[in-house]
C-alpha cells in the first residue's frame, strides 16, 4: 500500500507535521523519523527521497543535532530546510556561520528557474525566512540556486547527486509558491509517481480488515468524534455486525452532540454493527471535580475511558480486537514520532493496560492526518456534518 515513501528527518523544526502533510498532498505517503533514528533504519525503509527539516539550534555547535555524512551517500534525493539545508552544507565541507542580518518574514527570493526545484516558480518569488545563521561558504560540488537581498545563498543544490538545500520554508503558506517547489522534489526530483490516494486508501484498508479479522469479535471506542466516527463506519464496510461500537458519552460533548451519535450510528442508523451507548457522564464529573490542571484532566478522561470500557468488554463476553481512532498527529504529539517534545498525551497512544486482554488493537486510521481523515470518511459515505464537525473540547 505504501509502496512509495518520502521520510522527513526533524531536528526540532516547529513545522515537521506540516512538512510531512505537504508532501501528502502531492500525493505521496510520507512519515516523520527523528534525526536519531539509526542510518540502517532508513536503509531498510527505503526511501524515494528524504526531507531534513529546520529546527531551532545553530549547526556548527558541539551538541547540535547533526546526521552522517553518509545520508548524503546514499543515492536518494535529500531537501534539508532552513536548519537541514544548513546542517547539509556543514557537513558536507561547506561554512554556516552567524548571518550579519536575521532574515525573518516574507522575502522576495530571487531563484534559478532551470533548477529542477525551481521549474515553473516565478524568477522572483516570496518566501517566508526564519534564521539567525546563515550559509556563508556552500560545499564543494554545489551550485548557488538562488537569493535575497540578504543572503547569498537561499537555495543551493548538487544536481548530479540529487541533493538539494533551501534557506527558507516551503512548507509554510507565506511561502507562495512552496507547494510548487515540495511537488517538484518528490514528484520531479525522487521520481514519486503519486499513488497515495484516499480512495485506494479506505480500499485497501477495508480488505486488509476483513483479512484481519476473519470471524473475530471486534470491539471499538466510539468518542463522538471524527476520527472513531470514521474507523468505526470503516470497520462496519468491512466485518458487518461482528462489529460492537460502545459509545462512552463522557458528558465533555456538546449540547445533544450525544443523541446526533446515537442517531448515526444507533439502531435507526446506516450501519450494519452493534451499537451501546454507555451514560456515564456523572462517573467522569466525579473524578474531575476539582482538577484544573489539562494534561491532569486528560489522564483521569483516558484513563475511566478504559475503566468503562473494560466493564462494557466483560459483559460482551470474549473479544478478539480493540479498534481506535488514533491518527499520525496522536502519534507525535504523544512523542512517538519525530523530534518533537510531548506536546500532549492522548488516551489512544501507547497501547493498554495489561489487564484489557485483547488479542490486538486495530488502528485504522493510524497513519492519517486529520485532514486525511475527512477525506476518508468522505470516501466511505459518512455524513458531512459529522465528518467537518470541529472537535469538542474535552478537558
Amino acid at each position: 500500500m505504501n509502496q512509495e515513501k518520502v521520510i522527513v528527518i526533524d531536528f526540532g523544526g516547529q513545522y515537521n507535521q506540516l512538512v510531512a502533510r505537504r508532501v501528502r498532498e502531492c500525493n505521496v505517503y510520507c512519515e516523520i523519523y527523528s534525526y536519531k533514528t539509526d542510518i540502517e533504519q532508513i536503509k531498510a525503509m527505503n526511501p524515494k527521497g528524504i526531507i531534513l527539516t529546520g529546527g531551532p539550534n545553530s549547526c556548527y555547535e558541539a551538541d547540535a543535532p547533526t546526521y552522517t555524512k553518509e545520508l548524503f551517500e546514499l543515492g536518494i534525493p535529500v531537501l534539508g530546510l532552513c536548519y537541514g539545508a544548513q546542517l547539509m552544507m556543514h557537513v558536507l565541507g561547506g561554512r554556516v556561520e552567524k548571518a550579519p542580518v536575521r532574515e525573518y518574514g516574507k522575502t522576495e527570493v530571487m531563484v534559478d528557474n532551470s533548477s529542477p526545484l525551481f521549474g515553473n516558480v516565478a524568477a522572483t518569488t516570496i518566501c517566508w525566512m526564519s534564521h539567525f545563521d546563515y550559509i556563508s561558504q556552500i560545499a564543494p560540488g554545489f551550485a548557488i540556486s538562488a537569493h535575497t537581498a540578504d543572503c547569498p545563498v537561499a537555495a543551493a543544490e548538487n544536481r548530479e547527486k540529487n541533493l538539494y538545500a533551501i534557506q527558507f520554508h516551503p512548507e509554510v503558506l507565506h511561502t507562495q509558491e512552496g507547494t510548487k517547489m515540495l511537488y517538484n522534489f518528490v514528484r520531479g526530483v525522487c521520481g514519486c509517481a503519486g499513488t497515495w490516494r484516499m480512495d485506494s486508501f479506505v480500499e485497501n484498508s477495508i480488505k486488509a480488515i476483513r483479512e484481519k479479522v476473519g470471524n473475530g469479535k471486534v470491539l471499538c471506542a466510539l468518542s463522538g468524534g471524527v476520527d472513531s466516527s470514521v474507523a468505526a463506519v470503516m470497520l462496519a464496510k468491512a466485518i458487518g455486525n461482528q462489529l460492537t461500537c460502545v459509545f462512552v458519552d463522557h458528558g465533555l460533548l456538546r449540547k445533544n452532540e450525544g443523541d446526533e451519535v446515537e442517531e448515526i450510528f444507533g439502531p435507526k442508523g446506516n450501519y450494519e454493527l452493534n451499537f451501546i451507548r454507555v451514560n456515564a457522564q456523572e462517573r467522569f464529573y466525579e473524578k474531575l471535580a476539582g482538577v484544573s490542571e489539562p494534561e491532569n484532566k486528560r489522564k483521569i478522561i483516558g484513563e475511566e475511558f478504559i475503566r468503562v470500557f473494560e466493564e462494557e468488554a466483560k459483559k460482551i463476553g470474549a473479544v478478539d480486537f480493540l479498534v481506535q481512532g488514533t491518527i499520525y498527529p496522536d502519534v507525535v504529539e504523544s512523542g512517538l514520532g519525530g523530534e518533537s517534545a510531548v506536546i500532549k498525551s492522548h488516551h489512544n497512544v501507547g497501547g493498554l493496560p495489561d489487564y484489557v486482554d485483547f488479542k490486538e488493537i486495530i488502528e485504522p486510521l493510524r497513519d492519517l492526518f486529520k485532514d486525511e481523515v475527512r477525506k476518508a470518511g468522505l470516501e466511505l459515505g459518512i455524513p458531512e456534518k459529522l465528518v467537518f464537525r470541529q472537535p469538542f473540547p474535552g478537558p
